[in-house]
C-alpha cells in the first residue's frame, strides 16, 4: 500500500485568500482523504464498490451539507468551505465526491430551501450524519439534458399521490434510504416528491459494467404505482427552477471538485518526472515534461481564481446559473485534459491502479457528461451573452 504523499499546489498563493476556518476545514478534509480513502480506493475501484464504511467519516468532515443551518444538523459553513471539502473529496476520488455532492446539494438542499419545518426536522439531521443516505430523480432512460420533457408523474388519489415512472443514471440509489423525485403532476407541473426505501412498487436495480465512477453506486428508480403520503410532497417550490436550483448547487460542488482531481494528477505526474531517470537524467529536467507541468499548474492556477471568485459571490447571493456552468464546464474540462496529459508522463505505469491517474481520467468522464454535459454548459453561457437559446 503506498503513502499518499499529496502535497497541494498553491501557486498564487490563494491561501492568503482564505480565512482560518476555511484552511481548518479544508485540512481536516484533506487529513481524512489521505487516512480513509486512498489507502483503499483503488482496491474499491478495481471490483466496482462504494466502500460503505466511509460514509460516517463523510458526515464528520463536513461532506454532506455543511452549509446546512446547525439547527438542522449542518455544520452551517460558507459557500467556500463547502468548495473545499468538496476538492478535497474528489482528490481522493470523484465518485466518493459524487456520493456527497448528492447528498448535500441534491437532497438535503431541496428538503431545506423547497420543504416544510416538518420535512426539515424529520430528514436534515439524520441525512447529515449518513445515517440517512439520499438520492435525486431527475434524469430518464430518454430525457438527459431536456428534464423538462420527463413522463415521470404522480395523480392526486385523495389521501396520497399514485407515482409512476423510471429515473436512471442515479448515484447512491442503491442503497438509499430516500429519493428526492421530480414529476409532473396532472396539469403537468414539475413538482419533488420524497419517496422513501420500502414504499410499495419502488424498486432501485443497480447500474453495473461502468469503466467510470466504479467505486460509486449508481443504479435507476422504478416507480409502478408507488403511493407517496401527501405530507412527502416539497411544498415552497415547483417547476423546471426547483431542480435546476438543486443542480447550480452541486454543480458549484463539482467546479470545485475537479480542481482536486486535477492536482492529484499533478502532484503525482510532478513526482514521478523529478525521480524517474532516462538519458541520465529525470525526465523533469526535459523540455517537453516542463511544458507539460508548467501548463497544468497554469491551469489549476486559472481554476482555482475562478472558482474562488464564484465561491465569493456564492456567498453573497450574487452567482448566477450561467456563472455556476462557466466553472463547472471549464475546471472538468481542465481537470481531464490535465489527467490525460499526466498519464503520459508517467508512460505505461499511468494505467496501473498502481498510480490514482488512469482512474481520475475514467471517472472524470463522467463528470464531463453529469450535471449538465459540457456542451450543454456551452450552451448556456452561449444563452446568456446572446439572450438567445440554442437549445430549440
Amino acid at each position: 500500500m503506498k503513502p499518499d504523499l499529496f502535497q497541494s499546489p498553491d501557486y498564487y498563493l490563494l491561501d492568503d485568500l482564505l480565512t482560518e476556518e476555511h484552511k481548518l476545514v479544508r485540512d481536516s478534509a484533506r487529513a481524512w482523504v489521505k487516512k480513509e480513502v486512498s489507502p483503499i480506493i483503488e482496491e474499491y475501484a478495481q471490483k466496482a464498490e462504494f466502500p460503505k464504511q466511509i460514509i460516517k467519516g463523510l458526515g464528520e468532515i463536513g461532506g454532506f451539507g455543511p452549509y446546512i443551518p446547525e439547527e438542522y444538523g449542518g455544520a452551517g459553513l460558507d459557500q467556500i468551505s463547502y468548495g473545499l471539502i468538496m476538492q478535497e473529496i474528489e482528490r481522493g476520488d470523484s465518485g466518493v465526491r459524487s456520493t456527497s455532492s448528492v447528498q448535500s446539494s441534491l437532497v438535503m438542499y431541496p428538503i431545506w430551501k423547497y420543504g416544510n419545518e416538518e420535512q426539515r426536522v424529520k430528514y436534515l439531521p439524520k441525512l447529515a450524519t449518513g445515517e440517512y443516505m439520499g438520492c435525486f430523480g431527475l434524469t430518464e432512460p430518454n430525457y438527459g439534458s431536456d428534464p423538462g420533457s420527463m413522463i415521470t408523474n404522480f395523480k392526486d388519489m385523495g389521501d396520497h399521490y399514485l407515482l409512476n415512472g423510471a429515473k436512471m443514471w442515479i448515484s447512491n440509489a442503491p442503497f438509499a434510504d430516500i429519493a428526492i423525485v421530480w414529476a409532473k403532476n396532472e396539469e403537468g407541473r414539475i413538482h419533488g416528491l420524497i419517496v422513501e426505501r420500502g414504499m410499495e412498487g419502488f424498486s432501485t436495480p443497480e447500474t453495473h459494467n461502468k469503466w467510470s465512477l466504479r467505486a460509486s453506486s449508481t443504479g435507476e428508480l422504478i416507480f409502478d404505482n408507488v403511493k407517496v403520503p401527501k405530507e412527502n410532497l416539497l411544498p415552497n417550490k415547483s417547476g423546471l427552477g426547483a431542480p435546476l436550483g438543486c443542480l447550480d448547487s452541486a454543480r458549484y460542488g463539482i467546479a470545485w471538485g475537479a480542481i482536486g482531481a486535477a492536482m492529484d494528477c499533478y502532484d503525482t505526474a510532478l513526482r514521478y518526472a523529478k525521480e524517474r531517470i532516462q538519458f541520465d537524467k529525470p525526465i523533469a529536467g526535459t523540455q517537453l515534461q516542463q511544458k507539460k507541468l508548467a501548463e497544468m499548474i497554469t491551469e489549476i492556477t486559472k481554476a482555482q481564481l475562478l472558482t474562488w471568485r464564484l465561491g465569493v459571490l456564492r456567498n453573497e447571493g450574487k452567482a448566477t446559473t450561467a456563472q455556476i456552468s462557466m466553472a463547472k464546464r471549464n475546471n472538468v474540462d481542465m481537470a481531464i485534459h490535465i489527467a490525460r496529459e499526466a498519464r503520459q508522463m508517467l508512460g505505461g505505469m499511468g494505467i496501473t491502479g498502481e498510480y490514482s491517474i488512469m482512474r481520475h481520467m475514467m471517472n472524470l468522464e463522467s463528470v464531463i457528461t453529469y450535471e449538465g454535459t459540457h456542451d450543454i454548459h456551452l450552451l448556456i453561457t452561449g444563452m446568456d451573452i446572446t439572450g438567445i437559446p440554442a437549445f430549440k
